[in-house]
């Protein structure tokens, strides 16, 4: 089979909402320079505005390795100090909504356009007026103290950890969080399965709502809460997009998504008429 593929991109999605931290967020920065009887763990900061920020990276990542989980999937490809998931032959691949969705690393061959992308998502302007009108431990965040007991001396071992306090939201209206879900036709590629396979996204926000996003979510942090969202789409031909409906939760996505798809799958052949 010859590598050279025809690919079309028939449309984009736009998935907008919030995100409120319903307890405390740690998604970890680097260490480097902290000092001797400083916070241990330290949260990931943009570097113009010295904000908290949730990287696109890390809420993708943890989406889906929670789909992962939630469908059984094998953990074969080593990434860093963990495994993923990652489909190692065609026929694999083609029946993988999470492959599909989330992509394979760039040797497989047989790989198809990752379809969809995640933005780093900024503390909103609300939260960032807020927390800087009140006394915090750091600029923006809490420092939550925890102490590990060793079992044979009994000794305490105090540590800190940066958090992002609970009740603070990323995005707001004017800028809010994005997901860009892409739908193709062509070789290897439909755009109908892209639709359906929407519902491996609206999976994956459930379940992130269900466990926790960045660290410590064993010990009581990560809860998050998606809020606000708007869907909307641009297809082949169109210069802006056009909201398609709103969801004030994420359940009510998950109710009303296969009414959105059919509306979706309407608007993308509607090209072919």
């Amino acid at each position: 089979m010859s590598d050279i593929k025809s690919i079309q991109l028939k449309g984009r999605v736009f998935v907008h909402f919030q995100i409120e931290a319903v307890t405390g967020l740690h998604i970890g920065g680097s260490d480097t320079g902290v000092e001797i009887g400083g916070v241990d763990k330290t949260v990931i900061r943009d570097a113009l505005t010295n904000r908290p920020y949730i990287p696109g990276s890390s809420l993708k990542g943890k989406v889906r390795s929670l789909l992962e989980k939630y469908h059984g999937l094998k953990q074969n490809q080593r990434i860093g100090q963990g495994n993923i998931h990652s489909c190692d032959d065609q026929a694999a691949y083609h029946s993988c909504d999470v492959c599909q969705v989330f992509g394979v690393p760039g040797e497989r061959k047989f790989s198809t356009p990752t379809r969809l992308v995640v933005r780093d998502i900024h503390l909103s302007e609300k939260s960032a007026d807020d927390l800087g009108n009140v006394h915090t431990d750091m600029p923006y965040t809490e420092v939550k103290t925890e102490v590990s007991i060793d079992r044979v001396t009994s000794a305490a071992n105090p540590r800190q950890m940066e958090r992002v306090p609970a009740g603070v939201t990323f995005g707001d209206d004017e800028k809010p969080a994005e997901m860009v879900y892409s739908i193709y036709s062509g070789d290897d590629c439909n755009a109908d399965k892209d639709v359906d396979r929407l519902k491996t996204l609206a999976e994956g926000m459930q379940l992130l709502e269900e466990d926790y996003l960045g660290g410590l979510g064993s010990r009581g942090s990560g809860k998050v809460q998606l809020t606000g969202i708007r869907v909307s789409i641009r297809i082949k031909g169109k210069t802006q997009a056009e909201t398609l409906q709103e969801f004030v939760s994420v359940a009510k996505l998950v109710a009303g998504l296969s009414d959105l798809q059919t509306e979706i799958k309407k608007r993308i052949n509607s090209q072919e008429a």
